[in-house]
């Protein structure tokens, strides 16, 4: 696909997906729940859809109509042995989540997914899981799906993660749902908290104290009616639209504000950007509203605890950081090497090719930010790696880029969000 440079601003409202964290989880924790649970703004991007497919295959039954999921749960007991291969598509967080249901199973199953998921490492959920007694073999023996696990009984394990990964945490507390004893996970810095939230309102017991996460094992999780905010990770690349575009002004329906999860509001504070937060419910997952208008940027300092909170946004973190004046330095974000793409490398060339001067680092970025009306990023071909939050941000870059700037696998944003270039042209068309 190619684009353009804008020649207007963008104004308008916008409703963006619902959050994929909270989409993932609410099909996990439904399947697992006795009774019906109902779904709301789900997510029908790709790789949620896999989770979707995942439990089918586990013989839960999961009806997709006007635009309302329906899960007959079958509670903690009532997965079956899927009949084939487990197949994750592009999703992470399918391929670790269900890693820590399938530890506890009566069967054996199989575990893979794309080329990507099949570099991405696994030995981060194989460790906590098989110090609980799982049984979880890398059949390429590198760490990585194709995983064959096969189900055993678990007991309740004190970990402590060595990195601060919801994927992680996620994955240990619900197979501790199966374990004898209480489990627990204390992470470096907190994660994103969905998990604990949303555990809890079907039925879990779990406690939270700071880093630590504690899981009561065998609850009676009932299903529950869940309605799912706008992802915050989605709503980014319109903030950061607005910010860059001169005299734009976008309000953001109904954007989940999780604290664990709203890193990119205060890294577009830090650099000058104006966004206010309206509408907001504390109530369960916070909401708000987010009205953002253009905003001259500034370079900042990014690191520390604050990561976690916005590792999926950094790539168009970095892109607002290419168009502000001064110097933007991203460090501690080592994560961003085993994302869907290595983020760090694939900015560095991408953002160099539009004229941006950057250096990649072990954990991070180092960008040299100028004026965009005197030295404005030039159009470039821009290679996406079949990653969709790259695709996204330099369709964000493109807007304020002289010339054309094309990205031939722009297709790779169906993963997340299926109509994000059809929202991004609803920006200018309003004009």
């Amino acid at each position: 696909m190619k684009f353009q440079k804008t020649n207007c601003c963008l104004k308008g409202e916008i409703t963006v997906p619902g959050d994929k964290s909270i989409s993932h989880r609410s099909i996990m924790f439904g399947a697992l729940s006795e009774g019906k649970t109902e779904i709301t703004n789900f997510l029908q991007g790709a790789d949620c859809l896999s989770t979707i497919n995942c439990f089918r295959r586990l013989g839960i039954e999961i009806e997709n109509k006007g635009g309302i999921i329906t899960i007959h749960g079958k509670g903690l007991d009532g997965l079956s042995s899927p009949s084939g291969i487990l197949d994750t598509g592009n999703s992470g967080t399918t391929t670790r989540l269900i890693s820590g249901i399938l530890a506890a199973q009566p069967f054996t199953a199989t575990l893979t997914g794309d080329a990507s998921i099949q570099k991405r490492p696994m030995e981060r959920i194989i460790e906590p899981l098989s110090l609980m007694g799982a049984r979880i073999e890398s059949l390429h023996h590198n760490g990585c799906a194709p995983l064959l696990i096969n189900g055993s009984p678990l007991k309740g394990i004190h970990y402590y993660s060595k990195v601060a990964s919801a994927q992680v945490k996620s994955a240990i507390l619900l197979a501790g749902l199966y374990a004898c004893g209480e489990t627990s996970v204390t992470e470096p810095v907190l994660s994103r908290n969905h998990s604990e939230l949303m555990l809890r309102t079907f039925g879990a017991a779990i406690k939270t104290d700071k880093t630590t996460a504690t899981i009561v094992p065998r609850p009676r999780l009932t299903g529950q009616k869940i309605n799912v905010p706008g992802d915050i990770s989605s709503a980014a690349y319109f903030i950061a639209a607005g910010l860059l575009v001169p005299g734009s002004d976008i309000l953001i329906r109904n954007v989940g504000i999780n604290p664990t999860r709203d890193g990119i509001i205060k890294v577009a504070k830090a650099m000058g950007g104006h966004i206010s937060l309206l509408n907001e419910h504390r109530d369960g997952e916070p909401t708000a509203d987010l009205h953002v208008t253009y905003s001259p940027l500034h370079g900042t300092v990014i690191g520390g605890d604050i990561i976690p909170t916005l590792i999926d946004e950094l790539p168009i973190i970095a892109v607002m950081a290419a168009a502000a004046k001064g110097v933007t330095i991203i460090k501690d974000a080592a994560e961003l090497k085993v994302k869907e793409s290595n983020r760090i490398d694939v900015m560095v060339r991408n953002l160099s090719a539009m004229g941006c001067s950057i250096i990649g680092t072990e954990d991070g970025m180092v960008i040299e930010g100028k004026d965009p009306a005197a030295h404005p990023l030039q159009g470039a071909v821009i290679h996406a790696h079949a990653d969709h939050r790259i695709a996204m941000s330099f369709a964000v870059a493109s807007l304020i880029a002289q010339g054309e700037t094309e990205i031939p696998d722009s297709g790779c944003v169906s993963i997340s969000y299926p109509g994000f270039y059809s929202d991004l042209r609803s920006l200018s068309e309003s004009t």
